[in-house]
């Protein structure tokens, strides 16, 4: 009995000092990294008060500090970042989609600050101001040596306000003024058409906070414009550099969620639980399950990427076009003081199949490079054409995060194999013009297209099969 107790005493001994070897471990080493970063911070300082008292020119210390700071998010990955007060209004602005203005997009064209185009049905727009005017003065402030970002944000302002650009347009002896009234300027984040009677098309330009209200919208149109129905939609994420990942799941909820997938859009997983927020299908209105094909390219980034990846692993559409960006990571904002605003990296985003998008991107079901239609090019098996071959990706960026796949042999493109064609293919109706051009100049869109009337050929061939089988008899009558 004694020996046992001893035992049991010995065991419980040696439990105590383990957990508190543990415990003191922990706080050595909490402690060491607590000294380090002391030291550090002592450096920071020693370097900044010997750059103030001995650099050739009087520097302030708020310019210091704050370059200091970049420095420390530049170093961790390519889209961390710490935004001073007019950097980080901008971009709170262009995720809004909309913003007190005039309505004009402008550039720097030959030294001068040049008016690209009004935007339709906005006080620019209405007041006849033309594409190619330059923008000499900005109320009492010339433009000559003003940057675009400053002139916009003379132009910008609350709804209402007055501004006064003075014009020199080609043609006219002297400079046009222009007294214009600002008014709420909507940014378009996307456009739809009719391709051909049945076949629609959608281009997202960037997922802002109206994306998701804008898309419905854009498909009630569609679904007006055909009313009987459609047979298939092409969904255009080319160059879409992403934006926000709430909007692009509000778009892949309209097709996916019907029960026959488990809904899931998006996983995101970070090191702290609250990064890893997930997104999943709501119960409620959706598409019909027509055809889709998502057109993708190198510049298709981020929240394109989860659309189209959702919609790939879920079943619901045929992905094709060239590799993706690849930026699988999300960056969360937060305000700071004085109007300044820190971007930081907090999770990688994953598809619903478990795949990582950071550093490889989506890859195409089908792989159909860009080409010009009236040279007849056969896209290259690689998918890469001319211009393909020097865009930039993620996995190029300095300090990008490594992907899970950037340790893969990368598998070699097959060829697109050509679309077979029916016995007797149904007759279609002609694009009108404004298609038709978009058509003759887009080989990928052309293909895109090329496959819905295609899978709506087949589509139609399987249901005359499946009509054309043999039904069971009727069961005989009992007798009476």
């Amino acid at each position: 009995m004694r020996i046992v107790t001893k035992a049991v005493l010995m065991i419980i001994f040696l439990s105590v000092v383990s957990a508190l070897g543990i415990r003191l471990y922990r706080d050595l080493r909490v402690n060491r990294t607590v000294s380090a970063e002391k030291d550090q911070i002592k450096l920071f300082k020693e370097v900044m008060e010997i750059v103030k008292k001995s650099y050739v020119e009087e520097v302030d210390s708020k310019k210091l500090i704050q370059g200091a700071i970049e420095g420390m998010l530049a170093k961790l990955d390519p889209h961390s970042a710490f935004m001073t007060p007019e950097p980080y209004k901008e971009m709170k602005v262009n995720m809004a989609g909309s913003f007190g203005g005039l309505g004009i997009e402008i550039n720097i064209k030959d030294g001068k600050l040049t008016v690209i185009s009004p935007i339709e049905d906005t006080p620019a727009w209405r007041a006849g101001i033309k594409p190619n005017d330059h923008i000499w003065k900005i109320d009492s402030t010339l433009t000559k040596d003003l940057s675009i970002q400053k002139s916009v944000s003379l132009m910008r302002g609350e709804k209402g306000t007055k501004v006064t650009l003075n014009i020199i347009r080609e043609g006219e002896k002297k400079p046009l003024i222009f007294p214009l009234i600002r008014d709420i300027i909507k940014t378009k984040s996307m456009r739809s058409r009719t391709l051909l009677p049945g076949y629609g098309y959608i281009r997202i330009i960037q997922f802002q906070q109206r994306t998701g209200e804008d898309f419905v919208n854009a498909l009630k149109n569609l679904h007006a414009e055909n009313p009987e129905g459609l047979k298939g939609l092409v969904l255009d994420l080319r160059n879409n550099p992403g934006g926000l990942v709430d909007t692009a799941a509000q778009v892949a909820d309209r097709f996916i969620g019907e029960g026959k997938d488990d809904g899931t859009i998006v996983t995101m997983k970070g090191r702290l639980a609250a990064a890893g927020m997930n997104h999943f299908a709501k119960v409620g209105e959706k598409e019909p399950h027509y055809p889709i094909v998502i057109l993708i390219n190198g510049g298709s980034a981020s929240a394109s990427e989860i659309l189209a990846g959702a919609l790939q692993d879920n079943g619901r559409a045929i992905v094709m076009g060239t590799q993706s960006y690849g930026k699988g990571s999300v960056q969360s904002v937060i305000p700071l003081r004085d109007g300044y605003g820190l971007k930081i990296t907090t999770a990688l985003y994953y598809t619903p199949k478990g795949r990582s998008i950071q550093a490889k991107g989506i890859t195409p079901d089908v792989i159909v490079g860009q080409s010009d239609l009236a040279k007849k090019a056969t896209p290259p098996a690689t998918g890469q054409d001319d211009d393909a071959k020097h865009d930039v990706r993620e996995k190029d960026l300095q300090n990008h995060f490594k992907g899970e796949q950037e340790k893969e042999t990368p598998k070699k493109a097959e060829p697109m194999k050509p679309l077979q064609k029916a016995k007797e293919p149904l007759k279609k109706p002609l694009p009108s013009d404004a298609a038709a051009d978009e058509l003759a100049n887009d080989y990928q869109l052309s293909r895109a297209l090329e496959m819905l009337k295609g899978l709506d050929v087949f589509g139609a061939m399987a249901k005359g099969k499946a009509a054309a089988l043999p039904t069971a008899a009727p069961a005989a009558k009992a007798a009476k």
